[in-house]
């Protein structure tokens, strides 16, 4: 069926969602598609005690607060709870299960077909995230081990893995958070870790991380990873000792740089430095029931889990899109003068350490600014 709108956007997670309310606040028509069954579907699927590492005042939606009663970290039933009542708030209608399969170019207008419909519109945002598509890498005889091999995103809680080694691959973010989910439900997990890694506390002499980032973030660049590296060494110390690799880069510089966030801890490092989680170099390869490693090291493990991350992958709908995006497949920009780009847009794909969602509130501002003003 075709349709016709002034804005489409596509994806109904937090920065569809801010778009959208932004557009509904200005009166502005437009038609949000979602591919899952419910707003931020994603956030259904996540492993259950995800948790935010940025406080609510910065990770809220446009013009509606979080619930005065909700804690300062909110967790993920709480976020998602919020999103679905921030829907019906503002009077939001998303069209579920609408995958998009095409978005293209054609006459002057955008038409973006999913498996049922047609939209055209002379705008279309994109609003499908950094980590839309898990990213598996393979490893030598990996065919051989006769242990459970997953992705993260199949992780819900560590009741399966109870009385099990478990390896974890990847030490971003969630990687070391499970790490600390089967250690505090009865698992042996240990961490593989190729790299030098960044950490940060989450909560720094009481003071949330994030606050700090937000208040660094006026300096000069050179002043913001001076003092980021200080605090670093303070908060968090050396672990070389326990096999892990410092990072040439202040955590701040790291990300600017190379897009690489850091981790943000909650109780993982503790439980290195007490030798609970064992730190174990990069993967040489698989056996049946074991590990081999770099180093020579061969452990035996029941399960591995690969912490290895997501992919944007926006390339694989929008049409030409490969121009705007940076070395990380994310866009280099919010929207393109580019005549063959005119009206389109990206939200949700910047990662800084000020706080994602904090910079989609802001991002979606500019973008529905814009698209009021063309």
């Amino acid at each position: 069926m075709q349709h016709s709108t002034h804005t489409l956007i596509v994806g109904a997670g937090p920065a569809g969602l801010a778009v959208a309310g932004r557009l509904a606040k200005m009166g502005l028509p437009h038609i949000l598609l979602e591919k899952g069954a419910r707003v931020s579907a994603s956030w259904h699927q996540h492993y259950e005690r995800l948790c935010l590492h940025t406080v609510k005042e910065h990770s809220d939606l446009p013009h509606w607060p979080m619930p005065a009663e909700y804690p300062l970290y909110v967790p993920r039933l709480g976020m998602i709870a919020y999103w679905e009542n921030y829907v019906q708030t503002m009077n939001l209608e998303p069209q579920f299960g609408q995958e998009v399969i095409s978005v293209r170019r054609i006459n002057g207008e955008w038409v973006t077909t999913t498996r049922t419909d047609v939209f055209a519109s002379p705008n279309v945002v994109v609003a499908t995230g950094y980590n839309r598509v898990p990213y598996q890498p393979t490893w030598p005889a990996q065919a051989q081990f006769k242990g459970n091999l997953m992705h993260s995103c199949a992780y819900r809680n560590a009741a399966p893995f109870k009385g099990q080694r478990v390896l974890i691959v990847g030490i971003g973010n969630t990687g070391a958070e499970l790490a600390l989910d089967l250690y505090e439900n009865g698992a042996f997990p240990a961490i593989s870790v190729r790299g030098p890694v960044n950490f940060i506390r989450r909560d720094i002499a009481g003071r949330p991380a994030q606050r700090t980032a937000i208040m660094l973030g006026r300096l000069p660049n050179w002043a913001y990873d001076f003092i980021a590296r200080m605090v670093q060494k303070w908060s968090v110390g050396d672990l070389t000792p326990y096999g892990l690799t410092a990072s040439p880069y202040a955590p701040s510089e790291q990300l600017r740089r190379f897009g690489k966030v850091p981790v943000i801890d909650i109780g993982t490092i503790d439980l290195i430095k007490q030798r609970k989680v064992k730190i174990l170099p990069g993967i040489q390869q698989f056996n049946e029931d074991s590990v081999s490693f770099t180093n020579g090291q061969t452990e035996p493990f029941d399960t591995v889990i690969a912490c290895t991350g997501y992919r944007a992958q926006v390339e694989d709908f929008v049409e030409n899109a490969q121009p705007l995006l940076n070395e990380r497949g994310y866009p280099r920009s919010l929207w393109f003068d580019d005549e063959a780009y005119k009206g389109l847009y990206f939200c949700g794909f910047s990662t800084p350490l000020s706080g994602i969602l904090r910079n989609i509130k802001m991002d979606s501002e500019r973008i529905a600014a814009h698209i009021q003003g063309a």
